[in-house]
């Protein structure tokens, strides 16, 4: 099962039951894993991880 095939799914699921206000939830999510993957072995890590 690809990674957008499952992307798909949930835009299905939120276009049919009404749900927009999952909408930012994911968005923010996705956003963070993004952001921790991608800096992960970067110079940026150390100031990223202590955001939080």
């Amino acid at each position: 099962m690809s990674k957008l095939s499952v992307l798909v799914e949930v835009w299905d699921f939120l276009r049919e039951r009404r749900k927009w206000w999952i909408a930012p939830i994911v968005v923010f999510l996705v956003l963070l894993g993004a952001l921790i993957v991608f800096t992960q072995g970067s110079a940026v890590a150390p100031f990223i991880y202590a955001l939080f």
